[in-house]
């Protein structure tokens, strides 16, 4: 009896799948009301096809929500320079979403396609970077190619004009979203889109893919509220009168290592100015803020230790309430072509530890890109 009962289980659930799999692909025109445009978003005629073009703008498909499913659709751009992809699982506030892009300028570099996740407004491709995030690839100019986008769980998949081989395997998806909605996007260059189609698929279990802790990994710390950074000298430390009034958020970080501030507070997107000119790099920018972060360091004897750490965009580092470091690892601060990637190898500190309990704090500002940081403590 429970065999019969397991095989017509098993009959039922196939059936139901198959006939979930048989839903129609949505066709969306470009003319459509379904489609909200924002900012320099229209409908236009692009070689030969009628589309939706936009240049620093957004438009998001009403009354639709996705889990898993496929997206497919036609892009030209003349653009010489851009930011152009889909968005996915977009909260209902907006503030939180997927995004996969193309960059026309990196045609062909390591980094012309990029994943990060959206985290309260704010974008984190500094801090989510190589396998599983970037990958190169070959952008058409001003000729239509297909874009095909497969969610499936907490992973992804991009197609580039090849829909046999995908350019892009994306094996962790960060935001944590499970289902949102849906939108074409466009930083800045002039791109077009067409022939939007989108198929709902059966979920599959949600199963992340996290890289490993590396060992030394400083994992355990506490975060301070937000604060202005241009009212604060970020040299000096927190007084202890300042820090005994702190409510102290405790945190973890995220394997490999990350602290990501944009999971705990809202993307600040200060007004940077340095961009257009690079004797500005150094300079106090406006609307950048800050966020204490302390751990505690245990040493069995006075020694000196090795603190390898990667930060965006801006940090002082304290040890016991002395200032050792201060550095800025924003785009374009250490070269025109540097674009402040985190990573642990980015800069090293030499740290003082004392026998017993050692308070390392860092002040930890923002330029754009990602907010974070990542210390690992290095072997002797």
């Amino acid at each position: 009896m429970r065999q019969h009962l397991s095989t017509c289980a098993f009959a039922l659930f196939a059936i139901t799948a198959a006939q979930t799999q048989a839903l129609p692909a949505l066709s969306v025109a470009p003319d459509s009301p379904r489609w909200s445009l924002e900012g320099q978003a229209k409908v236009a005629e692009h070689q030969g096809r009628k589309c939706i073009v936009l240049d620093g703008g957004a438009a998001t498909l009403k009354d639709f929500e996705m889990r898993d499913g496929v997206i497919d659709l036609d892009v030209s751009t003349p653009a010489r320079r851009g930011f152009f992809g889909i968005q996915f699982r977009i909260n209902k506030e907006g503030t939180n979403a997927e995004w996969v892009y193309l960059r026309q300028h990196k045609s062909g570099l390591p980094d012309a396609m990029q994943y990060t996740p959206v985290l309260n407004t704010g974008l984190n491709w500094q801090i989510f970077n190589g396998p599983g995030f970037t990958g190169a690839v070959y952008i058409p100019k001003d000729v239509w190619f297909h874009l095909r986008l497969e969610v499936t769980g907490a992973q992804a998949k991009l197609y580039v004009k090849d829909m046999d081989t995908p350019a892009l395997v994306m094996n962790d998806l960060k935001s944590g979203i499970q289902k949102g909605e849906v939108a074409l996007a466009d930083l800045m260059g002039e791109t077009y889109f067409a022939n939007f189609e989108v198929r709902t698929t059966p979920n599959v279990p949600w199963e992340r893919h996290l890289p490993p802790m590396p060992p030394n990994t400083l994992i355990k710390w506490s975060l301070s509220p937000v604060y202005d950074a241009l009212a604060r000298n970020l040299e000096h430390p927190l007084s202890a009168a300042e820090s005994a009034g702190i409510q102290w958020q405790d945190v973890e970080a995220e394997p490999p290592g990350f602290v990501v501030l944009y999971r705990y507070h809202q993307a600040p997107h200060p007004m940077v100015t340095f961009q257009g000119d690079f004797s500005k790099r150094l300079e106090p920018q406006p609307g950048m803020k800050v966020i204490y972060a302390r751990t505690t360091i245990d040493a069995n004897r006075d020694q000196v230790k090795k603190l390898e750490i990667g930060y965006s965009d801006d940090v002082s580092v304290f040890l016991n309430g002395q200032i050792l470091y201060r550095g800025r690892s924003a785009q374009g601060v250490r070269d025109r072509g540097w674009r402040g990637i985190v990573h642990p190898e980015n800069d090293a500190v030499y740290l003082p530890l004392k026998k017993g309990s050692n308070e390392l704090m860092l002040a930890v500002s923002e330029l754009g890109g990602g907010w974070g940081f990542i210390c690992r403590l290095a072997e002797n």
